[in-house]
């Protein structure tokens, strides 16, 4: 054995922290990131629809900054979902200087089924989208057997996706409190914009942003009210796959949604 040690042995312990949620290689001493140099902070991913700059300034219409506080913003000037997007992108948050991607949106904009998530994790943050990782594809599959699809032409079997926060929180934890009331307006703008017939609420993070309570397992499966849409809150698939089990409630959620899109 050699100075390093086993290779397959390391090995191990590499694997190991990537299950436990190390994604990232750092130093021995600690790394204060918001007060690196802009040039050296991570760099979100562009918008993909380019946004004048007029319907930018139209939606910061609000009264300046006070004490470095995020400009109020009146979201309802925000004229469709590529200045939303900007506007989101450009609002001052530490999450921003924290992830590597702006997560928007994916799907169907058309689509008569919004579903709101929680926040991005590591997958999602990699590639740009919502729901892209496990949890992602375990709802592709769930879907599917109601006809449903991110993917699908027909705005009648498509969904349109979106999360509370578009920036990956630190260590995927919950959204904070804070986090949640400062993009609830571009949520609420979002859900206006799409006008979908029906939005689904994925986890308790949507719930309380959206419905002012949590509690996902007392309220799943409740047909409610968002802005004046009917509305289902659900299981988020994350926490499907650690609790298996209740797969069978999330299956009577969706039969539920299915029958509401038939009727």
């Amino acid at each position: 054995m050699d100075s390093w040690g086993d290779q397959t042995a390391l090995l191990a312990a590499l694997e190991w922290q990537v299950a436990m949620g190390a994604d990232e290689a750092i130093g021995e001493a600690p790394v204060d990131r918001f007060a690196l140099p802009a040039s050296l902070r991570p760099v979100a991913a562009p918008v993909a629809a380019p946004v004048a700059a007029p319907a930018v300034k139209a939606a910061r219409a609000g009264a300046p900054p006070v004490d470095g506080a995020a400009p109020r913003v009146d979201t309802a000037l925000i004229p469709d979902l590529a200045a939303l997007a900007a506007a989101m992108q450009a609002l001052p948050t530490p999450l921003r200087d924290g992830a590597r991607s702006f997560v928007f949106a994916d799907g169907t904009p058309a689509a008569r089924v919004m579903l709101v998530g929680e926040a991005p994790g590591r997958d999602e943050d990699i590639e740009g989208r919502p729901f892209v990782g496990r949890a992602g594809q375990l709802l592709d599959r769930m879907l599917a057997a109601i006809g449903l699809s991110r993917s699908a032409p027909d705005a009648a079997a498509a969904v349109y996706i979106t999360n509370v926060l578009p920036w990956r929180p630190p260590g995927n934890r919950d959204p904070e409190p804070g986090e949640i009331a400062l993009f609830l307006p571009y949520l609420q703008r979002h859900i206006a914009l799409a006008d979908p017939d029906f939005v689904v609420l994925m986890g308790n993070a949507p719930c309380k942003a959206l419905l002012g309570r949590g509690m996902i397992t007392r309220i799943r499966g409740e047909w409610t009210q968002v802005l004046g849409k009917p509305a289902m809150p659900m299981f988020h698939p994350a926490y499907l796959l650690r609790q298996p089990s209740e797969k069978r409630l999330a299956w009577a959620d969706l039969l539920a949604l299915k029958a509401r899109l038939l009727g």
